[in-house]
């Protein structure tokens, strides 16, 4: 949480398009949202400045949303069980499996709606809508 009690979100995508767009949705609800562009990226925000949620992309250059998740698990630190929801094109149900597998709470295929965005990240959060 922030020092004025927003629940802080890091988003975790190379497109700056998708980025922006989730900011957005994000910050309208009332989060604090964070930025990072690959999964190095994020490890290195996240021990700076802890977040009560990620979402994460899957594919990523320098290191993937799930190698990113595989790495962020297996920390012995706080920041390990840090709620993850994985947003991709990829629909397969083998892909969504793969996502849980690396330490995914939840696993939507993209598009994402605002309202689905906004409602997801409010649960993983567990701050009312």
């Amino acid at each position: 949480m922030t020092p004025d009690g927003k629940a802080r979100i890091l988003v975790v995508d190379d497109a700056s398009l998708v980025r922006l767009y989730y900011r957005d949705i994000l910050e309208k609800a009332g989060f604090a949202v964070d930025e990072a562009l690959n999964g190095i990226e994020a490890l290195e925000r996240l021990l700076l400045d802890p977040a009560d949620l990620v979402i994460v992309d899957v594919n990523m250059p320098r290191m993937d949303g799930l190698s990113f998740l595989r790495a962020l698990r297996e920390r012995d630190l706080p920041l390990a069980s840090t709620p993850a929801l994985v947003t991709s094109t990829e629909a397969a149900p083998q892909d969504a499996a793969a996502a849980s597998a690396a330490g995914a709470n939840f696993y939507l295929v993209k598009p994402v709606t605002p309202e689905v965005l906004a409602r997801h990240a409010a649960l993983l959060c567990g701050v009312a809508t």
